[in-house]
């Protein structure tokens, strides 16, 4: 399924009033219980707030789930990243250097830094919450982003605690 980063401004019913009436609609609470989980298998993600559902076009914040010793792409991007490690104790490598974390810590990803997550316990899973102005960026025309490396295929057999069962 195709993420929306940016919600298009179209003629017809767009402007303030029409707005205004969105964001009032718009979820204030939102349940990580109803997102779903993407990607794996040793790498997930679930959305939580995206210009698509939520009453923001600025920010995008959405979680990240490591399997046991699992690690992402290898990739970069023109906007800044946090990410606030809920569980686990890992390690990062941005333009070359290693920066450790832990359950507890914030990470800062530069602007236009090529990074990659890794999650060191063989034994357990690791989780972040993620927070970017990457919609912001992509308003703004400042679309560099590429994958150096892809994350692993290879199945690990994990799956984030509250993932629904896989379809047969």
């Amino acid at each position: 399924m195709a993420r929306i980063f940016v919600r298009s401004i179209e003629s017809g019913d767009y402007g303030l009033e029409a707005e205004r009436e969105r964001i009032k609609k718009a979820p204030r609470v939102i349940k990580a219980s109803q997102r779903p989980w993407d990607a794996g298998p040793g790498h997930w993600n679930k959305d939580m707030v995206v210009p698509a559902t939520s009453p923001t076009q600025t920010i995008f914040i959405h979680v990240e789930d490591f399997a046991p010793g699992a690690r992402s792409q290898k990739h970069g991007h023109q906007n800044e990243a946090m990410f606030y490690i809920l569980e686990g104790k890992g390690h990062e490598i941005h333009d070359g250097k290693r920066y450790d974390w832990e359950a507890g810590d914030v990470v800062i990803v530069n602007n236009d830094c090529v990074h990659q997550h890794f999650n060191d316990d063989p034994q357990h899973p690791a989780r972040a919450v993620v927070i970017k102005s990457k919609p912001l960026y992509m308003f703004l025309n400042l679309l560099n982003q590429r994958t150096v490396e892809n994350r692993p295929k290879e199945e690990t057999g994990y799956r984030p605690p509250d993932h629904a069962p896989d379809k047969a």
